[in-house]
């Protein structure tokens, strides 16, 4: 074994020393910011009820017009044809495509449900709800119609909106709270809760389209005390003949921040009494979805209590039994989505492994079977029993639909929706490579090499490190602030390293993080950075910068407390001491489970063990913060703690704020500024000359 090991580690370092990602001379230009941000985006493709076509939305960013847009195509599954659908002007948005009928689509746009025959005519309203609706389905044979909408208690959607109205007029602002949560990613909790809506959608007489009464799911659900943490339906599935559905909730309690039992409710449509299948178990269920003969509802299931990033089970329920059973339950991996295959006896899985997202075919009897071992699959959907839909991508191809056959398991691009963007584009492909970490543990990573390479010269070196931390990086092509190309076409060597609690290595693997933050991880990242150090002669060690968002931006703080091998560092709304961070953040079962309650001795110990802040004192490396003012994961005040410690010092630092951002940027024009303020901090400090002129 260890022979074996050997000779695939020599063989790794011939190809990461010997191997150019770009000829010399090439005419091909680097990903810079702006063609980066002019890239479109694919959305999930939904087949129509015969199989022979998919609807899916295509939506990208005008600098020009500072406006998104997203439009609507149709793809004709057996021809390979596309046809738009709806306008893709800047600033127009058509969202949530469905199917009234295999010749008639819907969407929403402007806050309306639209319907369109595919031959283009004037699409007309059905339906001009008084507050916003997302999440909407519609099933012909019950001429069913669902929906997601926030309302305040025990009011109709009208009701609300006038509610909504009143409330904006009141004499002040006070918000009061008696249990937790207040407030959760970016929103202050308020009387207005999500809620599954369903109605029939039909013509009267005059062929105008009349929605009945409307049943509010969440209503039909035990009532709470506390309207402000009362119950809350966002995730819902209905079945193909609209004749059942189910929906996930967070039960009310005092105290929601500390509690991740989310349930599964089951009920029919024509005389709803929702049933709750989850009660023996109190992990968090996600992912509901119908088989297509409507016999069987899957859905993942955590089992630990207080671990959100426990290993996902996949549990089936049988309708007529009223049975669940666990499949594949000796599964090491944890997949984070499923859909049915058309034969209503196997699950198509979508599921991390070593850095790709690959798909696997898993039989109710457990047996499973690898479709796909390259890249990163986001999406899946059965077209029929030989075929189905994904979106893919790798770290150097545009996400696109791609045609799976389930049987040969080849594949078929259908899509090029970034083909004239990126035709005269170099982008690098990402290189595996492995080593001893933490515990004597196998670590995996990935490498970029930089635009225009050549291994006879010294490039500086970006260290990328994911959040989470039971994320992953990924063989897949991004859209946020963390594509790798971004930094190899401004001339960095780009490094990613699935550190101990990343997942896609086995369960075990991601828990050990628990205690350990600055711990394995650190000691990982470390480890790689040597290794590839070491052996590829090409990077400058004197020109090195790490950056990293949310735990990545923690893991910055903590190296800027325990190494000076950086020229430069860049946290993105990053946790600057655990103490702090554990009182402002909104979901507390998530510290308190992997590192422990500050009221507590030992909890206090654990924090204190991994704190940044403890490390202040050692802090020398120039550092950018980047900080979101809706962050309520990790409050603005850690940024701003941080940097102000810095300034105080006399260590070279800024602050990039974003009133209007949250955990993510989300708006294209701060998405150019992000990248603009971190490539010019990057190669300022290493004295770097991008491909391209950044500001």
């Amino acid at each position: 074994m260890c022979g074996l090991w050997m000779c695939l580690a020599a063989m790794l370092l011939y190809t990461l020393s010997t191997t150019n990602a770009l000829e010399l001379g090439s005419n091909k230009q680097p990903l810079d910011i702006k063609t980066f941000h002019s890239l479109s985006r694919i959305g999930t493709p939904l087949v129509s009820p015969n199989q022979q076509l998919a609807l899916f939305t295509t939506s990208y960013y005008s600098e020009e017009a500072n406006k998104n847009a997203a439009y609507i195509s149709c793809l004709n599954i057996t021809t390979g044809n596309i046809t738009q659908l709806t306008d893709s002007s800047p600033g127009t948005i058509a969202s949530n495509p469905l199917w009234f009928d295999d010749q008639t689509i819907g969407y929403l746009q402007k806050g309306a449900l639209y319907r369109q025959s595919l031959n283009q005519s004037e699409p007309i309203i059905v339906f001009q709800p008084p507050v916003p609706i997302s999440n909407v389905a519609f099933r012909k044979e019950q001429n069913l119609l669902t929906f997601v909408a926030s309302v305040h208690p025990n009011c109709s959607l009208e009701e609300s909106a006038i509610k909504r109205v009143q409330a904006a007029k009141k004499p002040d602002t006070a918000m009061v709270f008696d249990n937790l949560w207040a407030r959760h990613w970016n929103e202050w909790m308020t009387m207005e809760k999500p809620s599954v809506f369903s109605a029939r959608l039909q013509q009267d007489k005059d062929q105008n389209w009349k929605l009945s009464q409307m049943t509010n799911y969440a209503e039909l659900l035990p009532s709470s005390p506390d309207p402000l943490t009362r119950w809350s339906i966002e995730d819902y599935t209905v079945s193909p003949s609209g004749e059942h559905l189910a929906f996930i909730t967070r039960q009310p309690s005092e105290n929601m921040t500390w509690s991740t039992n989310v349930d599964v409710y089951l009920t029919t449509t024509f005389n709803p009494r929702p049933r709750l299948l989850t009660g023996r178990v109190s992990g968090a269920a996600s992912a509901p979805v119908f088989s297509w003969d409507g016999t069987k509802l899957a859905w993942l299931q955590m089992e630990t209590p207080g671990y959100e990033s426990d290993i996902n089970r996949i549990y089936v329920y049988t309708l007529s039994t009223r049975e669940t059973i666990a499949i594949a339950y000796d599964w090491g991996l944890s997949p984070h989505a499923i859909s049915w295959a058309r034969d209503n006896k196997s699950l198509l899985a979508v599921v991390g492994k070593q850095g790709r997202n690959i798909v696997v075919r898993i039989g109710l009897d457990g047996k499973r079977r690898e479709l796909t071992s390259t890249g990163s699959t986001t999406a899946i959907r059965a077209v029929n029993n030989q075929t189905a839909l994904t979106v893919y991508s790798q770290t150097d191809i545009s996400p696109d639909l791609h045609m799976l056959d389930l049987q040969r398991l080849t594949t078929k691009q259908l899509t090029q929706i970034n083909r004239k963007a990126l035709e005269n584009v170099h982008l690098s492909k990402a290189e595996d490579f492995w080593f001893t970490g933490a515990r004597g543990d196998r670590v995996h990573g990935w490498i970029l090499r930089p635009y225009n390479f050549d291994r006879r010269q010294k490039y500086p070196l970006a260290l990328m490190i994911h959040g989470g931390p039971q994320q992953a990086s990924s063989q897949g092509f991004s859209f946020s602030q963390w594509n790798p190309n971004m930094y190899a076409s401004a001339g960095f060597v780009t490094v990613q390293i699935n550190f101990h609690g990343s997942q896609g290595y086995g369960q075990n693997f991601t828990n050990s993080i628990r205690h350990k933050w600055g711990d394995y991880p650190y000691e990982d990242l470390m480890r790689g950075l040597d290794y590839v150090t070491s052996r590829l002669k090409f990077v400058d060690t004197q020109r090195m910068v790490a950056l990293g968002g949310s735990f990545g931006g923690y893991m910055v703080n903590w190296i800027n407390g325990h190494t000076q091998r950086f020229r430069a560092l860049v946290s993105h709304d990053g946790k600057f001491s655990t103490i702090s961070g554990f009182y402002g953040t909104d979901e507390l079962w998530f510290p308190e489970w992997d590192l422990g309650k500050p009221w507590d001795p030992n909890g206090r110990a654990i924090l204190e063990e991994n704190n940044p802040e403890r490390f202040a004192s050692s802090f020398k490396t120039p550092t950018l913060f980047i900080q979101g003012e809706h962050d309520f994961r990790i409050p603005a005040t850690e940024s701003l703690g941080a940097w102000s410690m810095l300034r105080h010092r006399g260590i070279p630092s800024r602050l990039v704020y974003f009133p209007d951002e949250d955990h993510w940027i989300n708006h294209g024009g701060n998405s150019i500024r992000w990248y603009t303020e971190v490539l010019d901090w990057i190669t300022k400090w290493t004295n770097t000359t991008a491909p391209y002129k950044i500001r």
